[in-house]
């Protein structure tokens, strides 16, 4: 990612201001009976923390990865302000120099952010019987548009999982497989 990318989510990030209430991801909310509560969990993409923080919160340790440093910082407040802050880690990363190395997860959360030269990647960090949380934005029910996946370009992707739960619609699609 550009160094004027960085800038402008940082910018993104510092308009917003801290996050406030710690909540799950849409689309995870009515599958929350399929996440695991304990073991190691990886967020990519996390922004201001909140999809870690409500894992930390379930009983995972959880690693977030961002490009903003602004919205590592919030990430690490927030962790703080609900108590959580030792089962939380974050750190910045440039996804476009590919996934950082780790140990394996039990749970990949990528919530907002697609990028199919990760798909690999993060099949490959998932341990044994881990669950991959994807969700991003779409063609489906919207305009194309570089950021947006194409009709079944998920299920496709990871079809070496096992699907679990998953839609595309209204602009969006996402999915819940387990390795």
């Amino acid at each position: 990612m550009t160094e004027q990318d960085r800038r402008r989510w940082d910018e993104r990030y510092a308009q917003l201001g801290p996050a406030g209430a710690v909540a799950p991801p849409s689309f995870l909310a009515p599958h929350a009976d399929l996440l695991p509560t304990t073991g190691l969990a990886l967020d990519i993409a996390c922004g201001q923390g909140t999809g870690s923080v409500w894992l930390a919160c379930r009983g995972l340790d959880v690693r977030g990865i961002d490009i903003s440093a602004v919205a590592i910082d919030q990430a690490r407040e927030l962790a703080r302000r609900n108590h959580v802050g030792d089962r939380c880690r974050f750190d910045t990363a440039d996804l476009d120099q590919g996934l950082p190395p780790g140990p394996p997860a039990d749970m990949i959360l990528c919530n907002k952010f697609r990028d199919s030269r990760l798909d690999g990647a993060l099949i490959e960090r998932l341990a044994p019987g881990g669950l991959l949380a994807i969700a991003v934005l779409s063609e489906v029910g919207a305009a194309p548009g570089p950021f947006r996946a194409a009709p079944g370009e998920l299920p496709s992707a990871f079809a070496a999982l096992q699907l679990l739960a998953g839609d595309e619609g209204d602009g969006h699609a996402w999915l819940l497989a387990r390795r």
